[in-house]
């Protein structure tokens, strides 16, 4: 490739250039760029030697590193930078000798000098409270398995979707079909589905000899799912296939919003749900689950991480003698906060209704039912955050890759 010619970055991306470099100093160990519009950046020499783009650094057909920086014979250090006729930063590396370019789109948008957080999420977390007349954030998704996979009309769809999972952690698709095992094809327009005991796709219905309570007509309380696992799954979507039953409206919480009132009015309580793991087991006749985790968890920026609340599958609590009796207080006291109608939504499913949320997030429950009164029955699926995080960098690199073409 020719300095007329933008490298490769080591990724697939593409990168638009949203500001030119306009010069370059260095010393043994740094690069200074000063951009087009003013911005000055810093690059560390061996930041910028991991993460060229040429062949002696990752493999070109998969652009998965190959580079073992401790084979180097020493540390990489600079001996010329300067910018090429293509725009691209150019640096050449002592002791190998070695010319390597960087693009600079690729350059400014990991620019870890300028960086105010480099780990803050995708699309920004809002939590919200419910209350009568509220709802979820529902789009029209009529159409969606008709359009191509990774297509600009599939993004229509799914791009505002995966930004209400991202940021409430909820939304409703409407309008999809209703035929049984239709709910394979749709999850995998964002990732593959995560097998449970309950199988690929479980039927939330009413059956004889139930091995768990969704499976029954009874109400349910406030929860998230399985969080008898290591890891709960992330993400949970249910798609109605039919309703017709009297009652059964389908409530959600955001557990975000319940844990931060928690922390603001008892933030002893709340202390002590981020400290005490609980017990949650799931003893069935054929498996037997069990983990212990708090209730809370925080990153380790003291973030909101994810809930774990399902009283129906906590097991005896093990912790130390004396924090017994505050576990249970605060364990009172978050479920009063869960009985508060100001947190909750409430909505009644129709056939074709596809609900999407974040499963270490979003507390889920529901209303008894008539069994006789007609048919209640809803396909259900895991997956992980992980799948709708990428699903997410897919669109927006998509959306990137338009900007570049229309600039060539």
């Amino acid at each position: 490739m020719t300095d007329d010619t933008l490298p490769l970055t080591p990724d697939y991306d593409a990168w638009p250039i949203d500001a030119d470099l306009d010069a370059v100093s260095f010393t043994p160990r740094l690069v200074t760029v000063r951009w087009s519009d003013g911005r000055v950046s810093r690059y560390h020499s061996i930041w910028l030697r991991e993460n060229a783009g040429d062949e002696t650094t990752v493999n070109p057909a998969t652009r998965e590193r190959i580079l073992d920086l401790s084979a180097l014979p020493a540390w990489p250090e600079v001996v010329e930078a300067e910018i090429d006729a293509a725009g691209a930063l150019c640096v050449t590396f002592a002791p190998e000798d070695r010319r390597l370019r960087f693009h600079p789109g690729w350059l400014r948008a990991n620019d870890y000098d300028n960086a105010t957080d480099p780990e803050a999420p995708l699309v920004t977390v809002t939590t919200w409270q419910g209350g009568p007349g509220e709802g979820p954030d529902t789009l029209d998704a009529s159409g969606l398995l008709d359009t191509d996979p990774a297509s600009a009309a599939e993004e229509a769809i799914l791009a505002p979707a995966l930004e209400s999972v991202l940021g409430k952690g909820l939304v409703r698709l409407r309008g999809l079909p209703t035929t049984p095992g239709s709910l394979a094809a749709i999850a995998q327009r964002i990732g593959p589905i995560r097998d449970t005991n309950f199988g690929g796709l479980f039927n939330v219905k009413a059956k004889p000899d139930p091995d768990s309570n969704a499976y029954t007509a009874i109400a349910l309380p406030p929860h998230t799912d399985l969080p008898t696992r290591e890891y709960h799954p992330g993400l949970q979507m249910l798609h109605c296939l039919e309703n017709s039953v009297e009652g059964g409206q389908a409530v959600m919480l955001d557990g975000f919003a319940v844990a931060e009132a928690l922390r603001e009015r008892d933030p002893e309580a709340f202390a002590t749900l981020t400290r005490v793991r609980w017990c949650y087991a799931n003893t069935a006749r054929t498996t037997d689950y069990v983990w212990f985790e708090p209730m809370i968890r925080l990153d380790a920026r003291g973030e909101l991480l994810e809930v774990r609340i399902a009283d129906f599958l906590r097991g005896p609590l093990q912790t130390a003698f004396e924090d017994v009796e505050p576990a249970y207080e605060a364990l009172m006291t978050l479920q009063r906060l869960l009985r508060d109608p100001a947190f909750a939504i409430r909505f009644t499913y129709a056939p074709g209704d596809l609900v999407i949320f974040d499963n270490r997030r979003l507390l889920h429950a529901r209303d008894a039912f008539e069994g006789d009164s007609g048919h209640r029955w809803l396909q259900g699926c895991y997956m992980e955050r992980d799948e709708i995080r990428s699903r997410y960098r897919m669109v927006q690199r998509a959306r990137r890759q338009r900007r570049v073409s229309a600039t060539v």
